[in-house]
């Protein structure tokens, strides 16, 4: 085979008519492979070392605490309190006040308590909408 260039600069881009007939059948060839690598380029594994990696399961009680202020930001009631030592959230949509008070039993499952107060005639269905809404987060 011949690899003598017919132009001075076989490799140019621009000149790229211009190159060798094995240089021609090379090129194509590189260049699909190239091509073929970039979807590869962006794949990557990493494998966790055996015996290294723990985490921390989510107690029932947080996964209920988290679960009611879902429930309650899904039915547009704003949460005004807060008290994760005495299991209380306290929260208000329009003039009706909604509680939640989180218990954990002697058994050690969890027992969670909606009450509504105030004028609770403007919207009757709201205490079983967050009552669905918080099954609905944890998943019943």
């Amino acid at each position: 085979m011949d690899h003598q260039p017919d132009h001075p600069y076989p490799f140019s881009l621009l000149k790229g008519v211009d190159r060798c007939r094995s240089c021609r059948r090379v090129g194509p060839a590189l260049l699909l492979l190239s091509i073929g690598m970039f979807p590869l380029a962006g794949c990557t594994y990493y494998q966790v070392a055996p015996g290294t990696y723990s985490t921390t399961p989510v107690s029932k009680f947080d996964r209920s605490w988290n679960a009611v202020i879902a429930a309650f930001d899904d039915q547009g009631v704003n949460v005004s309190h807060e008290d994760r030592g005495s299991g209380s959230i306290r929260g208000s949509k329009g003039v009706i006040n909604v509680s939640a008070d989180i218990r954990t039993q002697a058994d050690g499952s969890i027992r969670v308590q909606f009450d509504t107060s105030g004028n609770t005639a403007s919207d009757p269905g709201l205490i079983d909408r967050v009552s669905r809404a918080y099954d609905r987060h944890m998943g019943r």
